[in-house]
């Protein structure tokens, strides 16, 4: 069936399909082009080339198996997928997460966030020619990566942020390899500022194009980094601060014409942000308490019994290596103590028949986690913008629905004002610079 261009184009103007197989599509998107030349006269922007089901799955998963899919949505920046359902969770339910787990929270999420612009702006870089500003950033995500690995025990698809709060405490040795990311991070992001914002080569193709006015972008739904790269301050950690946001001391980075250019200058400058976030929360978090003081805490005498009954058998657990940083003693500090939420402890599973079948209900369908019926909305702000979570509950421990409100689609749904009269060559940086995310697009 012809499309709306193949109806419209003239004779004279040939027809010209950008992806979804060419390499700076990603594999995900398709533009119809109609081509004076190289100029652009008209266009068509097709998405859904990786479209997976998200909302349909999760509402067909329970509320705790659900999680992991989160990860896939933005897979640069997974924590802060979690993140984001997690506290939508949290509002439903109504749980207080302990301090300590917000802290690493944020630190967590500005990582992921750090790693999402070093990806975006390596993609764009790379795609306009400047191969080798795309392995500098590649290399300053990889000592990003280090800290998020040594944390999570994973290194994209984490699941490590929980409802009511993280799956394991950090690492005894975090402060050092999270000290040498930052060291490392701020030097090549000099390196690369050396590379490119004076290049003439580099600011030829960004500088007055593919701009975007205020008024356009908020028309469009554009929020995060493009939306700031107009001139509009809006930033979910600002305007409506959650964990502990509002304890940080931080700017929010402004473009002036919103052009490529500024999309990228932004980004450069949030990841300066992010790091003096991430070096407050390192100061501000609370040390862990010792195991003795968690423990002795009001203890009643049967549970003094049930102590002394896992002393005795201390000895003889051996836990996998995956669970460590995640025991008993942890939880206190890491985890909200509603037993109804959260996954009840290795040790008491392994130890007791109460504990195994605690562990077996709380994973087994029509038990576990089962909010009341309601609905509720809770958004964060991602690596491109708002993230928010539309959560229906209809009492049962599936979601009856599950919206995701992904700024991807609203940000990519304005490419085919962007690139009008512009050039094909103008598309590949213009595209870079929205940081488009397949994931996140196509849910």
């Amino acid at each position: 069936m012809p499309t709306r261009i193949q109806k419209e184009a003239k004779k004279e103007n040939m027809l010209l399909n950008m992806g979804p197989s060419h390499p700076a599509m990603h594999g995900t998107i398709r533009i119809m082009l109609e081509l004076d030349s190289e100029h652009i006269i008209n266009s068509e922007l097709e998405v859904g080339y990786l479209h997976r089901g998200f909302e349909k799955i999760c509402e067909n998963r329970t509320y705790f198996n659900l999680l992991p899919y989160t990860d896939r949505l933005n897979y640069v920046s997974p924590l802060i997928n979690n993140l984001g359902y997690v506290m939508t969770m949290e509002k439903m339910l109504r749980i207080e997460v302990p301090e300590r787990a917000q802290y690493i929270r944020i630190i967590m999420s500005e990582l992921s966030r750090i790693s999402d612009h070093l990806t975006c702006l390596a993609a764009m870089a790379m795609e306009s020619g400047a191969f080798t500003v795309f392995l500098y950033k590649i290399r300053a995500r990889e000592y990003i990566w280090d800290v998020i690995e040594q944390t999570t025990g994973a290194r994209m698809t984490t699941s490590y942020i929980r409802i009511g709060g993280v799956k394991a405490d950090l690492h005894p040795d975090y402060q050092q390899t999270l000290k040498k990311a930052l060291t490392e991070t701020r030097k090549v992001l000099k390196d690369i500022r050396g590379l490119l914002d004076k290049n003439k080569i580099f600011l030829n193709r960004t500088k007055d194009i593919a701009v975007v006015s205020p008024e356009m972008a908020i028309n469009y739904g554009w929020t995060g980094p493009c939306l700031r790269s107009t001139g509009v301050y809006y930033d979910v950690r600002k305007i409506y601060p959650y964990s502990m946001y509002d304890r940080m001391d931080f700017e929010v980075p402004l473009g002036e014409k919103g052009d490529n250019y500024d999309r990228y200058m932004v980004r450069m400058n949030e990841m300066e942000q992010s790091m003096r976030i991430i070096e407050q929360a390192m100061e501000k978090i609370p040390n862990p308490a010792s195991s003795s003081q968690i423990m002795a805490e009001g203890i009643e005498p049967k549970e003094a019994i049930k102590t002394s009954r896992y002393q005795k058998s201390k000895k003889k657990i051996n836990l996998s290596p995956n669970l460590e940083g995640s025991e008993k003693d942890k939880y206190p500090r890491i985890l909200d103590q509603n037993s109804y939420a959260i996954v009840p402890p290795k040790e008491d599973t392994y130890t007791s028949i109460e504990g195994l079948i605690k562990h077996f209900k709380f994973f087994m369908t029509g038990h576990g986690i089962r909010p009341p019926k309601g609905e509720v909305y809770f958004s964060v702000e991602g690596g491109n913008g708002e993230l928010g979570y539309y959560i229906v509950s209809d009492g049962t421990d599936k979601p009856y629905r599950l919206h995701l409100r992904a700024p991807c689609f609203h940000i990519v749904s304005a490419l085919e004002a962007m690139i009008q009269n512009h050039y094909i060559a103008d598309v590949i940086p213009s595209f870079g610079s929205l940081n488009m995310i397949g994931g996140e697009l196509d849910r």
